[in-house]
């Protein structure tokens, strides 16, 4: 499976830019370079050298480490339980009426269940990535200003090209900031600027740390490159507009104003950039899926033969299935979910809830089974498996490591069909700047793909219509968790599944659940850090 280059650079550059003390304690590592045994300034001597580092920042939202088998970033046990796909799908998906895990691993039940506490592993995980993600960008956002780049005698093409790559690892390090916003709240803060030695990083407010990051990506927006002229799977402005999109539909949740308005501007800035629908829902979401698709934004590449971790697509895939079952006898699973091997770990699978939400027809509806409701939590075979990420591709050959379960599936972290629902979900809660038609239009387009034909268009939407055609479209994407928030049904007793809250139908729980818990390891070893209420 081809991917770009600088995806294969993160493949098998092995320099080491590790931070494996995160363990105990971000305040060591955030606010300093990542530690390494090469000097900076041999890695940074020459053009080529700068893309390998960026090789590195950008693969480290794919890899847990710097070779295939060992060396992981993030000192946690198993590497993979700070793989940033596999931490972020647990505490957005895990947590909500979209799946539930067999397994028994720490963590994992207590994530099932809403009852969760400051010790939790991939609460941690997910903590503890984002800021490794962001110590890589700090550090290379000091070696590459213009003076650096000049003084090492980098001109011309090269010297642009790295101010290309401030600005894509600018973006990248507005992300995680992202998502720590969105699931901790108050996380600790540096950036390039800060002193580099052991001062204690300290805390950003939720609605400050909005505002550096919506002003990142304000400042970053005309340097990137135009829409779909960089290379696959790195950022360009349409990235930069989709995030802006997304931030501004949950600012009311983050900082208690409403940006619905810029909510509208930037969604339809990306609907106006080239982009398309694939002609295919399924195909989203299969070994090929970085092949004449002109719906995903930015995705994270993943590639059987090179990146051989227990996390991201590969975890995805063989977690959603088990080998043969009574139920379906007639299908060959690792052969269906291309994953041979030790393929097929039975672990994830839906709550009834989910499949629910489908009409007959909706092509969207990839499930396997015969038992929808969960009466037993650790039977994989109650509830229904998720088909929906295949190691597969759309002409029906395996991935590139059938063999060893290994997959090439790239997973999207920005799609147009995103921007659809962002734009008639900002129109409906009083977005200036949207049309009503449009919306209902956009939402006809999603409903037109599921379905082959017009059947299932509807002539007016409600706030209601958007959540449950979010669920339909985005299952499984890393999306559900912060769309309940932002509707108000996340914790509340008014809207229950299976097992939330540790009972079989379901029970409200405590508001604080909105927000994770910072690591328990972090806030004792840093008294600038208060943590989150109810922890």
């Amino acid at each position: 499976m081809k991917k770009n280059k600088l995806y294969r650079l993160a493949m098998s550059f092995a320099f080491s830019l590790t931070a494996t003390a995160f363990m105990s304690s971000c305040l060591d590592d955030l606010n300093r370079y990542p530690t390494n045994d090469i000097t900076s300034e041999k890695v940074y001597s020459t053009f080529w050298g700068y893309k390998q580092v960026m090789a590195k920042v950008y693969g480290a939202y794919s890899q847990v480490g710097n070779d295939l088998a060992s060396k992981d970033d993030i000192t946690m046990g198993d590497g993979a339980s700070a793989d940033f796909v596999r931490c972020f799908f647990n505490l957005q998906s895990l947590t909500t009426e979209e799946a539930i895990c067999t397994w028994t691993d720490s963590g994992i039940p207590d994530l099932n269940f809403m009852n969760w506490s400051s010790s939790n592993t991939f609460i941690s995980g997910l903590y503890y990535r984002a800021l490794y993600q962001i110590s890589l960008v700090n550090e290379f956002l000091r070696e590459s200003t213009d003076g650096k780049v000049n003084s090492r005698n980098i001109t011309g093409n090269d010297a642009e090209e790295i101010k290309f790559f401030r600005a894509e690892a600018r973006f990248l390090r507005a992300f995680q900031y992202w998502v720590l916003m969105d699931t901790y709240g108050n996380p600790p803060f540096v950036d390039e600027n800060t002193p580099v030695g052991k001062a204690l990083p300290p805390q950003i407010k939720r609605a400050d740390l909005f505002n550096y990051v919506e002003a990142e990506l304000l400042e970053i927006q005309n340097v990137l490159k135009a829409p779909r002229s960089n290379e696959y799977g790195r950022v360009d402005q349409a990235a930069c507009w989709a995030l802006l999109a997304r931030l501004y539909l949950n600012a009311e949740i983050y900082t208690g104003q409403k940006k619905y308005t810029e909510a509208i501007a930037y969604a339809s800035k990306v609907i106006s950039a080239g982009y398309s629908l694939k002609d295919k829902y399924g195909e989203l979401f299969m070994a090929d899926n970085n092949v004449n698709n002109q719906e995903i934004i930015l995705s994270i590449n993943y590639d059987g033969q090179r990146n051989k971790s227990y996390g991201g697509l590969t975890f995805m895939i063989n977690a959603s299935f088990i080998v043969t079952r009574d139920d379906v006898p007639d299908i060959n699973f690792q052969e269906y979910f291309g994953m041979g091997g030790l393929g097929g770990w039975y672990g994830n699978r839906s709550r009834k809830e989910l499949p629910e939400r489908f009409d007959a027809g909706d092509s969207r509806r990839l499930f396997f089974g015969t038992q929808p409701s969960v009466n037993n939590v650790n039977e994989f075979t109650e509830g229904l498996a998720v088909a929906k990420f295949r190691n597969v591709t759309s002409t029906g050959e395996y991935g590139s490591n059938f063999a060893e379960a290994f997959a090439d599936t790239d997973f999207p972290l920005f799609r147009l069909a995103e921007m659809y629902l962002i734009y008639a979900e900002a129109v409906l809660r009083g977005g200036v700047g949207g049309d009503k038609d449009k919306a209902v239009g956009y939402f006809n387009k999603l409903r037109e793909r599921a379905f082959g034909n017009q059947s299932a268009n509807v002539e007016n939407i409600t706030l209601n219509d958007i959540l449950d055609e979010r669920s339909r479209e985005f299952y499984w994407e890393c999306f559900r968790r912060t769309d309940l928030i932002r509707y108000g049904l996340y914790t509340s007793g008014s809207y229950v599944w299976q097992w939330k809250g540790g009972t079989k139908d379901g029970i409200g729980v405590s508001d604080n659940l909105n927000l994770f818990p910072l690591p328990v390891t972090d806030v004792m070893a840093n008294p600038n850090l208060v943590q989150n209420i109810g922890y």
